[in-house]
C-alpha cells in the first residue's frame, strides 16, 4: 500500500509541476498543499488540508525566479601557533637575528583551511560539501553564511551577480548549526510557534502564523511528536532525528531564500539521516537554495543530492553532479567499480593520495581543467530573465517566498527590501518573557532548589544571630549579620548558572540572524526573574527579621525586604555576566561562591576593627543618628 500511495504521488507530483511554466519550482505553501491533498486522498489521513497563505494569490508573474549563489576564489587562512624547543630556539638566535623575519613569524605559522574554493549554488538544488575530517567542509559553510571576519577572508561571493552585504545575508538566509539547542520542556508545536512569533511580521494574524506552523509540522513528519516536549538528559522527549528536523524547522519558518547546514545528518541512524535529507530537498524544490555539508553520505542519500563539491584540504577536487562521477573518475584514469558507493569511492581515493607525496595536487588540477571544458562546452550563463536582485527578492515575496519581509517598503537596494528585525520591540520582549515563563514553570524544581537553600540559610543565620539585644556588641553583630546576608543572595543566585548557560547558546543562535533584539533578551530575562525574586527575598525577610531582632516595625521591616530583593537582582544580574564570559559551569560556580565569601569577609573584618575602635557612647550616638530604622529599637 505505501509502494502504491508513493507511486500515485509521484505521477501527481509530475502532473503538477507540468501545470507550471518550465524550470518553474512551487512555493512552500503550494507544494505543502497539494502534498498534503494527495495523501489525503490516497489514505484517508485526517489531517486538515493545507491552506496556501494568501500573498500570492493575486499575483499573475512567473512563480520560478532564478536565485544563483557563487563563490569564487575563496581563500582563508589562520595563524597558527608554532611549538618550538628552547635548544632549537637559542641554536638559531644569530641566523634569525640577521634575517629580515619578523617574531611573529617566529613563533606563529599561517595555516590555510580554504585555498582558491569556487563554485555556484542555484534554487532547487541540494548541494552537498563532502570531505574527510579536516578538509574544510564546516568552514567552507561558515565563509558563505559570513560567520568569518571578512578581513580574513578572501574571496567574492555574490548572489544573482549582486554582492552580498552582511545585513541581507542575515536576513534572506537561515543558518542551522550542528548541535540541536532547544528548549527541553517546550513542545515541539510550541517550539516552531515561538520560531513563527519572532521570525513573521506582525501583519501576520495568530491563525495565519498558525496554519504555517502546522504545514511546516507535516512538512518535516513531525505530526505524531507534535504535542511531545523536546527533552533532555533528566526528561524523555523527542528522538535525535525529529529533534534535527526541529532544529532545521525553527530557522525555515519564514521559508528563506538560502539555507546553509553544518553536517545535519551527523550522529543519526541510516533512516532519520534519509528523512531529513528528504525533507531539505523538499525545502529545495520550493524555491531555495539549500547548502549543507555531509561527512559521509550513504547510497539512499547520494540520490537525494543535485550537486557534490569534495574537498581535500582546503582545495576543491570535484564539483559537479552525482552522475558525473564515475565519468570524472574515469578520465581521471580511477574508473569506480561497479557496484561501489561513488562516494565512499572518491573519499577513500582522496585519502590514499592525501598519503602520497605529491597529495590531491594531480587530481585538483584535474578538476579545474574538467570544469574548464564543461564550461566551454554549456556556457555559463546564468538565466534572471533580465531581473536585479531586488526584483527578484521583490517578486519573491509577492508570491509567498521570505514572508518576514512580507510587510517591507520598497527601497532603493536590495537591503532596504527586507526589515533587520521582523517585529517591534515590545512583541519581541513579550514572546521572549513568555517562552521563558512557560519553559521555567516545567522545570520547577530549579526554583524549589534555590527556595530550599535560602530558606535553610535563613534558618541558621536565624539560629546564629538570634534575638540581639541592643548593646554595641549587638549592633556589631547585626553588622555582621547583614554581611552574612548579603553573601547568602550572591550564593544563592549561582544555582541558576547552568540555565542560562544553555540558554546563552540558545541566544546566539537566534540573534546571529535578527531573529529578536539582544536588548529585548536582556529586558525580558530581567522581567521574568522578578516574580521568583520576590518570593525569595520575601521568604528570607519573614525568616530572619523578626527572629535576630531588627526594629523598625513594618516601615523597617519593608525597607529590610527592598534591600534583600535588590541583592538578590544584583546577584542575578552578576551570575548573568559571569555565566557570558566564563563557559565553564563547574569554574562559575566557584567563582561565584569564592567573590561572594571574599567580598563577605572583607565587609566583615573591617566593620570588626571600625567598630572596635569607637567607644561605647559614640557608637550609639553615631548607630542612632545614622543607621536604618531596623538597626536600632
Amino acid at each position: 500500500m505505501p509502494r502504491v500511495v508513493a507511486e500515485n504521488e509521484e505521477d501527481s507530483m509530475a502532473a503538477f509541476y507540468q501545470r507550471g511554466q518550465v524550470g518553474a519550482s512551487p512555493s512552500l505553501g503550494e507544494l505543502l498543499k497539494f502534498v498534503g491533498d494527495i495523501r489525503k486522498e490516497a489514505n484517508g489521513d485526517e489531517t486538515p488540508a493545507h491552506r496556501v497563505l494568501e500573498m500570492s494569490e493575486t499575483s499573475n508573474e512567473p512563480r520560478s525566479l532564478p536565485f544563483v549563489l557563487k563563490f569564487n576564489n575563496l581563500t582563508y587562512s589562520v595563524k597558527v601557533r608554532r611549538k618550538m624547543e628552547v635548544p632549537s630556539l637559542f641554536g638559531r638566535r644569530e641566523r634569525l637575528g640577521d634575517s629580515s623575519v619578523g617574531s611573529e613569524h617566529l613563533f606563529s605559522r599561517s595555516k590555510i583551511l580554504l585555498n582558491d574554493i569556487s563554485g555556484e549554488a542555484r534554487d532547487g538544488e541540494l548541494v552537498a560539501v563532502l570531505g574527510a575530517s579536516g578538509s574544510g567542509k564546516s568552514t567552507l559553510i561558515d565563509a558563505l553564511a559570513n560567520r568569518i571576519a571578512k578581513g580574513s577572508l578572501k574571496g567574492t561571493v555574490t548572489l544573482n551577480g549582486e554582492q552580498l552585504e552582511s545585513r541581507l545575508l542575515k536576513v534572506i538566509s537561515a543558518y542551522v548549526m550542528q548541535d540541536d539547542l532547544l528548549f527541553p520542556m517546550l513542545t515541539v508545536e510550541e517550539t516552531l510557534m515561538f520560531a513563527a512569533e519572532f521570525r513573521l511580521p506582525r501583519t501576520f494574524s495568530k491563525s495565519k502564523k498558525k496554519l504555517r506552523v502546522q504545514a511546516l509540522i507535516d512538512q518535516l513528519g513531525l505530526r505524531n511528536a507534535a504535542k511531545t516536549v523536546i527533552g533532555d538528559e533528566g526528561h524523555r522527549g523527542v528522538s535525535g532525528g525529529e529533534r534535527r528536523r526541529v532544529s532545521i524547522g525553527i530557522d525555515i519558518i519564514h521559508d528563506p531564500i538560502i539555507l546553509f547546514l553544518d553536517e545535519p545528518t551527523s550522529g543519526l541512524d541510516s533512516t532519520s539521516a534519509y528523512m531529513v535529507v528528504k525533507v531539505l530537498q523538499r525545502i529545495a524544490q520550493s524555491g531555495s537554495i539549500v547548502m549543507m555539508s555531509v561527512h559521509q553520505p550513504s547510497y539512499r542519500l547520494l540520490g537525494l543530492l543535485d550537486r557534490l563539491l569534495f574537498l581535500s584540504r582546503g582545495q576543491p577536487v570535484y564539483n559537479g553532479s552525482p552522475a558525473e562521477l564515475p565519468l570524472f573518475f574515469s578520465d581521471f584514469g580511477r574508473p569506480i567499480p561497479d557496484k561501489e558507493n561513488r562516494t565512499e569511492f572518491a573519499l577513500d581515493l582522496i585519502r590514499e593520495l592525501e598519503g602520497t607525496p605529491g597529495g590531491t595536487k594531480r587530481l585538483v588540477e584535474f578538476n579545474k581543467t574538467w570544469l574548464n571544458r564543461k564550461q566551454n562546452l554549456n556556457g555559463n550563463e546564468t538565466p534572471t530573465h533580465g531581473l536585479t536582485l531586488k526584483e527578484a527578492i521583490s517578486a519573491s515575496i509577492s508570491r509567498g517566498k521570505l514572508v518576514s519581509g512580507a510587510g517591507a517598503n520598497n527601497g532603493t537596494n536590495p537591503t532596504a527590501m527586507v526589515p533587520t528585525f521582523a517585529n517591534p520591540m515590545w512583541m519581541e520582549m513579550a514572546v521572549l518573557s513568555k517562552r521563558s515563563f512557560t519553559n521555567s514553570r516545567r522545570m520547577p524544581e530549579l526554583f524549589g532548589i534555590r527556595l530550599a537553600a535560602v530558606t535553610i540559610t535563613g534558618f541558621i543565620l536565624a539560629t546564629v544571630f538570634w534575638n540581639l539585644d541592643n548593646s554595641p556588641r549587638g549592633v556589631q553583630e547585626r553588622l555582621g549579620f547583614f554581611a552574612f546576608a548579603m553573601s547568602t543572595t550572591f550564593y544563592t543566585c549561582a544555582d541558576a548558572l547552568p540555565v542560562f548557560l544553555q540558554e546563552r547558546y540558545i541566544f546566539m543562535r537566534e540573534t546571529a540572524y535578527n531573529a529578536y533584539r539582544r536588548s529585548s533578551y536582556v529586558l525580558s530575562h530581567s522581567l521574568v526573574s522578578i516574580p521568583s525574586l520576590i518570593f525569595l527575598s520575601l521568604a528570607f525577610a519573614a525568616i530572619t527579621f523578626w527572629a535576630v531582632g531588627l526594629a523598625g516595625g513594618v516601615s523597617g521591616f519593608i525597607f529590610y525586604f527592598f534591600v534583600i530583593l535588590a541583592s538578590f537582582w544584583a546577584g542575578s544580574s552578576f551570575v548573568t555576566f559571569l555565566s557570558g564570559v566564563v563557559p565553564q559551569v563547574t569554574g562559575s560556580g566557584f567563582t561565584t561562591f569564592l567573590l561572594s565569601s571574599t567580598l563577605t569577609k572583607l565587609f566583615y573584618r573591617m566593620n570588626s576593627t571600625t567598630l572596635s575602635n569607637a567607644s561605647s557612647e559614640e557608637l550609639r550616638s553615631s548607630t542612632t543618628a545614622l543607621s536604618p530604622p531596623w538597626i536600632t529599637p
